[in-house]
């Protein structure tokens, strides 16, 4: 039995490759024929790389690119959906807490008994008014606010039972620059010792009626208009 030979005669093959010059590549001997198909498919293939499939991979990679643009712009927008319904939520509490306010808002025909009860305050108290004076409406953009100048005198622990009723109210009644002194003179009826005088200013507040919202609109477009426009007006 022949056994295998492992050497490699690299003279016979370097021999193909002589007086190859001025031949027909059909003459040629087998490697170098083998040589230039290998060369002619490399070619093609270059080709076919620089005319087909670099496009392909250009496109790819826009394709690619586009893919991780429109990912992003996705999360952006989740994001911004999930805030939308976070903020719906918000304005939701915020609709529902200045309601709860306007219902503690007396109307303008609910303010003599607003008044009566913040008197009464002080009358259940013990407590003695000296004065008790409502001053001008302040009217603002969507409601009035009422200032009422009092003057009352007793004890400090009255004083302090007036407050906490006057802010247990069901309507909203705030306690302004107060003071509390010794009177010059204890008035009759308050008591002797530590008989003491508050003075305060009790704001509360009422809505505005249709007509009044209607009014300061009104106003506040003619502000808006200048004082050209009222000059106008009069010509």
């Amino acid at each position: 039995m022949a056994k295998f030979n492992p050497k490699i005669d690299f003279t016979g093959l370097t021999a193909q490759f002589e007086g190859l010059q001025g031949r027909h590549a059909g003459l040629w001997p087998p490697l170098p024929k083998a040589a230039l198909l290998v060369g002619i498919v490399a070619v093609v293939l270059g080709v076919a790389y620089v005319a087909w499939w670099r496009g392909q991979l250009e496109e790819l990679d826009t394709r690619v690119q586009e893919e991780a643009r429109l990912k992003q712009e996705f999360t952006e927008k989740m994001k911004q959906a999930v805030n939308l319904e976070v903020l719906r939520k918000q304005k939701e509490q915020v609709s529902q807490y200045v309601s709860l306010l306007e219902k503690q808002l007396p109307g303008k025909a609910e303010m003599d008994a607003l008044l009566s009860d913040i008197n009464q305050a002080g009358v259940g108290r013990g407590l003695q008014f000296e004065l008790f004076k409502p001053g001008q409406v302040v009217v603002k953009d969507y409601y009035a606010e009422l200032p009422i100048s009092i003057k009352l005198s007793g004890n400090y622990h009255d004083f302090g039972a007036f407050t906490s009723d006057i802010a247990n109210l069901p309507r909203i009644v705030t306690l302004n620059n107060l003071q509390i002194t010794l009177p010059d003179k204890a008035p009759a009826g308050a008591g002797a010792a530590g008989a003491l005088s508050m003075e305060a200013v009790a704001k509360t507040f009422r809505y505005l009626d249709p007509e009044e919202v209607a009014e300061q609109r009104r106003k506040a477009a003619a502000a808006a208009k200048g004082p050209n426009a009222n000059k106008g007006a009069a010509k």
